[in-house]
């Protein structure tokens, strides 16, 4: 069988810069792309009729659900022709659905608001859900303007913890900078010690000797993945700030940003850490979440 990527729909605009994206992820991977729509319509949902108006008549609750499907389609087709697609239509609770979609998926797709000009995601309820328990890759992309120059073919940029092992979120980072023929560029932020603070400010050396060391903790993570992916150009980057930080920032002029999310979290933490909420909410591309650990 094909390996499948999934893209999760709704009526928002953002589900077409998913589909658009999702389809090219599955072109690159050979997979079929499975086209999901969850969860009852409403009574008042109704598809707009072509002259943008509210709707006509009809019976909107199987009507609105159909054209989801419809507009990602033809978007699906100006993107990538000729690429297999598969469609579910499903009335069950959305976060269950997309999360049984994960199960044989080798990605999730989610669109995910634009809030220009705050420059941060507006991540639903839903999405969250499913970022923080899917057992696939869970990529969120949010719709954007025409305003300039597309990115989408900038590089791959993995935000790394160097707190247990990554295997996953390197494979992942790795594999697509392989299929796009683009840099991977690998970020780490790590907070200077305490030691590294006087009274007169930053202690020169101490911070030196803490980059370095991250320098060579960061170097040796990635030296089995560029082993492996020897064709895969690499660049690799310490900030002396915090992980959250480090993470947006060094998303800027990327196409793709990989971060992680471990999988046993203590009970009664947040569903994601703080620097995976930054990147979700604030980062200028798209985002893959990568369940680990």
């Amino acid at each position: 069988m094909k390996p499948i990527v999934t893209v999760g729909l709704d009526s928002r605009a953002e589900s077409l810069s998913a589909a658009r994206w999702a389809a090219r992820e599955a072109q690159s991977r050979g997979a079929v792309l499975r086209i999901l729509h969850a969860g009852p319509a409403g009574p008042d949902d109704t598809p707009p009729t072509a002259d943008g108006g509210e709707g006509g008549a009809g019976d909107g609750r199987r009507g609105l659900p159909r054209w989801v499907m419809e507009r990602a389609r033809i978007v699906v087709e100006e993107r990538c022709p000729g690429l297999p697609v598969t469609e579910e239509l499903t009335e069950g609770d959305p976060v269950e659905s997309l999360l049984a979609a994960a199960e044989d998926s080798q990605a999730v797709v989610l669109g995910s608001r634009d809030m220009v000009p705050m420059a941060g995601y507006y991540l639903g309820d839903i999405g969250l859900r499913v970022v923080a328990r899917a057992d696939a890759p869970v990529v969120l992309v949010r719709a954007r303007e025409a305003t300039g120059p597309s990115v989408e073919d900038g590089p791959v940029v993995l935000g790394l913890s160097l707190e247990g092992p990554c295997e996953a979120l390197c494979e992942f980072a790795f594999d697509t900078a392989a299929r796009r023929g683009v840099l991977l560029r690998a970020v780490h932020g790590r907070s200077l010690p305490d030691d590294a603070y006087t009274r007169s400010g930053v202690d020169a050396r101490a911070s030196r000797r803490a980059t370095e060391r991250a320098q060579t903790e960061l170097a040796e993570a990635l030296r089995p993945w560029r082993e492996k992916f020897p064709q895969v150009r690499t660049a690799e980057r310490v900030r002396t700030e915090s992980p959250a930080q480090a993470v947006v920032r060094g998303a800027t002029g990327a196409g793709l940003l990989v971060v992680g999310r471990r999988r046993n979290r203590p009970a009664l933490s947040p569903p994601v850490g703080h620097a995976l909420s930054s990147a979700m909410h604030h980062a200028p591309c798209p985002v893959t979440v990568v369940p680990h650990g």
